[in-house]
């Protein structure tokens, strides 16, 4: 059974590595060794909680990446107006390009994964109104 000390020093831990932290710098923070540090990533149940919490801090992170989308793309819009230098419509107007193929690329992506999933799945499923 994990002790409540044992479980603070994990999620201690498992944040610093999470966050890219050392080993070493992981260990000094959850007020561990090196060498317990190590064996802990040798745990398979360690490193699947671990990996766990790094996919939080990435999910997260591009929730917030999102939430912002909206205010950088005025922001964007804001500096193609006539009031900014040449040189700065210019490199915005290639950016809002880039990005907005880029993004419509992804969309179109997920939108044709979408239909080969259905396909996928009528072809699969069992036939309507009994079996073989």
């Amino acid at each position: 059974m994990t002790t409540p000390r044992r479980a603070t020093a994990d999620d201690t831990l498992l944040l610093a590595l999470a966050c890219g932290a050392t080993q070493e710098a992981a260990a000094t923070k959850a007020g561990l060794g090196v060498t317990t540090v190590r064996r802990r990533l040798q745990d398979p149940d360690f490193v699947r909680r671990l990996r766990a919490v790094q996919a939080d801090i990435v999910a997260r992170t591009a929730g917030a990446l999102t939430a912002a989308a909206t205010e950088s793309v005025r922001t964007l819009l804001d500096l193609q107006k006539p009031g900014s230098p040449p040189a700065t419509r210019l490199g915005t107007a290639r950016a809002v390009l880039e990005l907005g193929l880029k993004v419509r690329e992804v969309v179109e992506l997920e939108a044709r994964i979408a239909s080969l999933e259905e396909q996928m799945d009528a072809d699969f499923a069992p036939a309507a109104g009994g079996g073989m």
